[in-house]
């Protein structure tokens, strides 16, 4: 599968064969599966409830076992008295990660990206140098990008296109992070769940070559 390249200046200078996984044939299930499994390693846990052991007070019995007339009770924290214990409810402990092989989820990054390429949803720049850390250069750039491949709505106030960084680099991290239709990432860190978050990812050359070397396991 070839794709064409572009520069900062919006023009078309050549094309590049894209990696031969991005060819792969479609699968939704997988792409499911590993997304749902992504989504489950990333929710935080939050809800916690305290039993009747993480109660405060409750030490002393409310009164005699025998003799009032009373049912029986041992703490004022049992889960059947008011402000006592929950009784099953959801703790801190709780691990919602769902284990998902390495191969799995590059045959799913594979995928999206290839469906992205082949929908014209992703662009390729021969490189990728800003001479300093400004947001107007940086928002230039990516104009001048957008106008020659045609891209007309990944302008807005939330983040529309994914920037794949081949490496870190300050300048253009620095640059380009206060553009509200960005995000950025690096290429090694990139999972078939960010893809599928923004509509376009732009990549350099090398971006690319780092993904080729990631996907190697996907074939």
């Amino acid at each position: 599968m070839n794709i064409g390249v572009y520069n900062q200046e919006g023009n078309r200078v050549g094309e590049m064969e894209l990696p031969a996984a991005f060819a792969m044939r479609w699968n939704a299930n997988l792409v499911h599966q590993v997304v749902t499994s992504e989504l489950a390693n990333r929710r935080p846990t939050v809800a916690h409830t305290r039993g009747r052991s993480e109660v405060r007070g409750g030490g002393k019995k409310p009164w005699r076992q025998k003799g009032t007339g009373r049912a029986r009770h041992g703490s004022i924290r049992s889960p059947i008295w008011k402000g006592g214990g929950v009784t099953h409810g959801p703790t801190k402990e709780h691990d919602f990660k769902k284990k998902i092989n390495r191969r799995m989820a590059a045959k799913a990054l594979a995928m999206v990206l290839g469906a992205k390429a082949r929908d014209h949803e992703l662009v390729v720049v021969d490189t990728l140098q800003l001479g300093a850390p400004k947001t107007k250069q940086a928002a230039a750039a990516f104009a001048n990008i957008a106008k020659g491949a045609a891209i007309r709505d990944w302008g807005g106030k939330k983040p529309r296109a994914l920037l794949l960084l081949p490496k870190k680099d300050e300048i253009v991290i620095r640059a380009s992070r206060n553009i509200p239709f960005l995000e950025l990432m690096e290429a090694r860190n990139v999972t078939a769940l960010d893809a599928l978050n923004r509509k376009y990812v732009v990549a350099p050359q090398e971006a690319i070559a780092v993904l080729a070397e990631r996907l190697k396991r996907a074939a």
